[in-house]
C-alpha cells in the first residue's frame, strides 16, 4: 500500500509559480504522475515521470511551463509549475502507477491517488 500526500497547492496571481510536492510511504518502482481537476470537469492528465527518471511526458496545455521531477532517495515527486494561468485551476492529485498508461496520460492505469491540493489562479 502506497500512501500519497500533496502540498504546496495555494493562490497566484497569473504569470506567477508554484511548486507542488508528493511525498510517498514508498515509490516502489511506480511511475508517478500529476493529474488536475477543474470544478465539474473530469480529471485530466498533467506530467508523468518514470522511476528512473529518465523519461517525462507532459500534456500539451502544459508543456513549456512546467516540469515534473522525483527524488527517490526522499520518496518525494515535484511539480514545478511556471507562467501559471487562470485555466490551471483545479485540484491536482498525485498518481502512482503503471508506465504503460501514465506515459499515454491515462489514468486507468493508476493504482493509488493522493488526496489532492488545491490550486487557484486569479486573473
Amino acid at each position: 500500500q502506497v500512501q500519497l500526500v500533496e502540498s504546496g497547492g495555494g493562490l497566484v496571481q497569473a504569470g506567477g509559480s508554484l511548486r507542488l510536492s508528493c511525498a510517498a510511504s514508498g515509490f516502489g518502482t511506480y511511475t508517478m504522475g500529476w493529474f488536475r481537476q477543474a470544478p465539474g470537469k473530469d480529471r485530466n492528465f498533467v506530467a508523468a515521470i518514470s522511476w528512473s527518471a529518465s523519461n517525462t511526458y507532459y500534456a500539451d496545455s502544459v508543456k513549456g511551463r512546467f516540469t515534473i521531477s522525483r527524488d527517490n532517495a526522499k520518496n518525494t515527486m515535484y511539480l514545478q509549475m511556471n507562467n501559471l494561468k487562470p485555466e490551471d485551476t483545479a485540484v491536482y492529485y498525485c498518481a502512482a502507477g503503471r508506465l504503460s498508461s501514465l506515459s499515454i496520460g491515462s489514468r486507468y492505469g493508476v493504482e493509488y491517488w493522493g488526496k489532492g491540493t488545491l490550486v487557484t489562479v486569479s486573473s
